[in-house]
């Protein structure tokens, strides 16, 4: 499944011979999958991780995007940091654990707090609910209610240019499915 989203992503890349630069910060909860979707978009593979002492960052190339991402962390303590990068930041990429529903409304507060950033007024939110591939996953409905996003910019490529570009796509990392939708939806508001 992974080659194919590789293939995509060259394909996409032949087409369109300029790059995109982007910043763009991943962020979410503790346990989310920000460091391991950061590592897999990387090397292409899933591993073992610790959690994130502190914040890393990667450069990376998909098809046409080249960008620069950063894992802040997402324990109590690392959200208080999460500001401090806003600046220039070009796209969010928010993760969370669509299995851990005690979880849902800590993530909706973190989120709202970001959303009500003036610094990320125009910035693009791309929301991944992870880990559809466990027993226990949230519908892609229930999270949308428990997040409160029903009112969302669509799926599509068109979105008006006076609100900002705001989306979730449910994914499983381990199983390699779902985010590379998200990120070609983003690429559509990267400048």
């Amino acid at each position: 499944m992974s080659w194919l989203f590789s293939w995509f992503w060259d394909v996409l890349s032949y087409l369109n011979l300029s790059y995109k630069n982007a910043k763009i910060l991943f962020l979410g909860l503790d346990n989310a999958g920000k460091t391991t979707l950061l590592h897999l978009l990387r090397d292409g593979h899933i591993h073992q991780h610790q959690p994130t002492g502190h914040p890393t960052s990667e450069e990376l190339t998909l098809g046409n995007i080249r960008f620069k991402a950063y894992d802040l962390g997402g324990h109590t303590t690392a959200r208080q940091i999460w500001r401090n990068y806003y600046t220039t930041v070009d796209a969010i990429v928010f993760l969370v654990d669509s299995m851990d529903r005690e979880r849902f409304s800590e993530a909706k507060k973190e989120l709202d707090a970001l959303l009500s950033q003036e610094d990320l007024a125009h910035v693009p939110f791309l929301i991944l609910g992870n880990k559809i591939d466990g027993p226990r996953a949230a519908s892609e409905q229930e999270l949308r209610d428990a997040l409160g996003l029903n009112q969302t910019t669509g799926k599509g490529k068109n979105c008006p240019s006076d609100i900002r570009p705001i989306e979730l796509f449910m994914c499983s990392l381990v199983k390699q499915m779902g985010y590379g939708e998200g990120f070609q939806w983003l690429a559509n508001y990267l400048k």
